[in-house]
């Protein structure tokens, strides 16, 4: 009785072991997370250098729909952001990992106005990545705070 207990426990660690997600990050959240420090260091080359040529992009300040945008017009578009707000930071909440090539993002914006006007907004985003680089950037947020 004392082996079958001692087998029983075996297999059940083994079985426990064996089905227990790998917390290494995947290789498409190491590509986000490289992404939140380009965008922290202001490196917004290096970060539009993580889109394909022409991406497609849901976000309130493109407008409604989907807008497509060149790496020219994200770097534009971050550069004018950060004049605006010279100090904005992304701080990461939680990586979501969707099927092969869905990243899901929560993560807090913050910045100061150069008259001291503040922000700090909650934002999801969910990137589509395929062959290591970002086709698809969808970003939900509630502007009207």
């Amino acid at each position: 009785m004392k082996y079958l207990l001692t087998l029983a426990f075996a297999a059940f660690t083994l079985i426990n072991c064996n089905d227990r997600k790998s917390t290494a990050p995947t290789e498409n959240e190491k590509l986000i997370q490289q992404y939140f420090k380009h965008f922290n260091n202001h490196d917004w080359k290096k970060m539009a250098e993580m889109y394909t040529e022409t991406a497609e992009f849901k976000d309130p300040s493109l407008g409604k729909g989907i807008v497509k945008q060149s790496k020219q017009q994200i770097i534009d578009k971050y550069t004018a952001l950060s004049q605006m707000f010279p100090d904005v930071k992304d701080k990461i909440i939680k990586i979501y990992t969707s099927g092969d090539s869905n990243i899901i993002v929560e993560f807090v914006s913050t910045g100061t106005a150069p008259d001291n006007t503040t922000f700090e907004i909650q934002i999801c985003t969910i990137f589509t990545i395929e062959n290591g680089k970002i086709t698809k950037d969808f970003t939900y947020f509630d502007n009207f705070e």
